[in-house]
């Protein structure tokens, strides 16, 4: 059953086509509390994804905390990741479920972990064939909110041990 919902959120997220929208929320993931911060956190994410269609690398560097960390590579080493990215591939979508969201407030800062399976498609501009850059399950984002606006801080969580044959060994651009 796990299995067949793991391959069920995958099957959605597969090649979206441009119109198809950047970000769901699962029902029942969001109470009265934190609808509010649902729609600031995926417009955070809707304005990186129309930064990431439009190739805009700094833009899209808005939308990462200076102090950003994911699992020790830094918001300098993101930014080559996508500037690599935008050279080798075209037409470039994601696709993010959030399937849970939990919010804390410590003083004047307010932080969410937000639970998210998605994915990277392009063409690649070589072959001009499409391409899943990158995928992830029940990867936790760490956002903050800075002067009103959320912000990518990195990932939640130890590296895993084992990376799978089809994986990346890491998927720090979302």
């Amino acid at each position: 059953m796990v299995v067949l919902a793991g391959v069920m959120l995958l099957s959605r997220c597969h090649h979206p086509t441009p119109s198809a929208a950047a970000v769901e929320i699962a029902p029942g993931v969001t109470g009265e509390m934190t609808q509010t911060i649902a729609k600031e956190l995926v417009a955070a994410f809707d304005r990186a994804e129309l930064a990431v269609q439009q190739a805009d690398l700094e833009a899209l560097m808005l939308f990462y905390e200076k102090g950003y960390n994911y699992h020790g590579l830094k918001r300098s080493d993101v930014r080559r990741v996508w500037t690599e990215v935008f050279s080798h591939y075209g037409q470039i979508t994601s696709k993010h479920l959030f399937t849970e969201l939990k919010v804390v407030r410590a003083g004047t800062q307010t932080k969410a972990f937000v639970t998210c399976t998605g994915g990277l498609y392009g063409t690649d501009k070589e072959s001009g064939k499409p391409v899943t850059i990158d995928s992830w399950v029940g990867e936790v984002h760490f956002l903050v909110k800075d002067k009103g606006t959320w912000k990518f801080l990195g990932n939640v969580g130890e590296p895993p041990r084992e990376i799978p044959a089809t994986s990346a060994p890491h998927h720090p651009l979302f």
